[in-house]
């Protein structure tokens, strides 16, 4: 690497609730001279970070313009109701959004459901991220429907939540501009799939290099038989003009039938 070039760096964007610490922990032990940044998005911002080469992926929430994005989804979350703790809902273990008609939910500009018709009565006013919309359940003016993770990411002590059995769920994915798929994304990808370290280490040209001596070995193994000096001595008594002694196991001599009379 000449004086001029920068050392390889990879920059890592995830969007509110998405917790990549175990991601994170492989990377650095397996590419320990790449340093990961990571950068936190809203998730309604995710897609143009990536599209802007701002991060060279991203835990985002789907969905992605397919056209311009590769992803993978990795889990699709449960999802819950805000509630505060004295709420007749806390009497059940789970509701369903019928048992939410009569509610006031909240509907966050940053919400990362795609409605097409929120359910319960409408509030007052749109709060503009679900952090502000938390405080106004506490405040026990409503509800909030949100995926389990930024439930707990809002964890307040005087609140709880249930799972909405019948709602939208979220889906968490890697993704990534699909021209820019480098070695580095690779290897990521890797990470996210639980692959080996020796599965990871390179794209095509890795795959080759490590299906050629698997078929050689093979191909070894096969040639041994015929490479062993106790099955190629039958075959030089033959060419020799003697008669091979039949031997059973362990080298004895071979039980002879009995000798025909002559008549």
């Amino acid at each position: 690497m000449t004086g001029s070039e920068a050392p390889p760096s990879f920059r890592l964007a995830y969007v509110p609730g998405v917790i990549p610490a175990k991601w994170v922990r492989i990377w650095n032990e397996r590419l320990p001279d790449v340093p990961l940044t990571l950068v936190q998005v809203p998730a309604a911002e995710a897609a143009e970070l990536l599209r802007g080469g701002e991060a060279d992926a991203g835990f985002v929430r789907l969905p992605v313009d397919r056209t311009f994005f590769s992803a993978i989804p990795l889990y699709t979350e449960t999802s819950v109701v805000v509630v505060p703790k004295d709420h007749l809902i806390t009497a059940v273990d789970e509701v369903t959004l019928a048992d939410l008609s009569d509610e006031v939910l909240f509907h966050p500009l940053d919400d990362v459901f795609d409605w097409d018709s929120p359910p319960g009565e409408p509030a007052f006013e749109r709060p503009a991220t679900t952090a502000d919309a938390i405080e106004l359940v506490a405040a026990n003016v409503g509800l909030l429907v949100v995926p389990q993770s930024l439930a707990r990411l809002h964890h307040r002590k005087d609140l709880t939540y249930r799972p909405v059995v019948d709602a939208p769920r979220s889906t968490v994915a890697l993704s990534w501009p699909e021209e820019a798929t480098t070695d580095l994304v690779e290897n990521l990808i890797g990470i996210v799939r639980g692959r080996t370290v020796n599965s990871t280490r390179g794209r095509t040209a890795a795959k080759s290099d490590e299906q050629k001596p698997r078929k050689e070995q093979k191909g070894q193994q096969r040639k041994r038989p015929d490479q062993a000096g106790t099955r190629q001595k039958p075959s030089a008594a033959k060419s020799a003009g003697g008669t091979a002694r039949g031997r059973s196991g362990g080298g004895k001599p071979a039980k002879r039938g009995k000798p025909r009379r002559r008549s």
